[in-house]
């Protein structure tokens, strides 16, 4: 009798923790590839950097300075597509994340409607008066 009243009680548990697991899952996993992908982003951008300042250290003349500045042009552009892909590359992670996330809620909200479906039913015949009288005279 314990044993299976134990047993309820961890099946329980269980079912209360599961959608808990799974949202923390998704929301690490999210994490994750936002945080990586930053990373490489923010490694590009630095690398991009330092090649423009290496660049520079090595103009000594006027035409290498001409040279330099168009080069930067062409290097601010190619900066502003990267911070264009970069931005909708984490626009689309976001949206992604919020399918998953409305997923996992619709999945959760199922779970709980065929929980209540099969609780057990309203008390009927003499054990709902019995019952009834008891919590009067409480």
């Amino acid at each position: 009798m314990q044993d299976k009243m134990i047993d309820a009680f961890n099946e329980q548990a269980r079912e209360f923790f599961t959608p808990m697991r799974k949202l923390n899952t998704l929301m690490l996993d999210n994490m994750e590839r936002v945080t990586q992908y930053q990373l490489d982003a923010m490694k590009r951008y630095s690398q991009m950097g330092t090649s423009r300042l290496r660049d520079a250290t090595d103009v000594s003349d006027a035409e290498q300075f001409r040279d330099f500045g168009t080069r930067q042009v062409e290097m601010m552009t190619e900066l502003s597509n990267l911070m264009l892909e970069d931005a909708r590359a984490m626009s689309e992670m976001s949206l992604r994340f919020k399918s998953e996330l409305e997923a996992l809620y619709g999945e959760s909200g199922e779970a709980m409607a065929e929980s209540a479906d099969e609780a057990p039913k309203e008390e009927t015949g003499p054990a709902k008066a019995t019952s009834q009288a008891s919590r009067k005279r409480s």
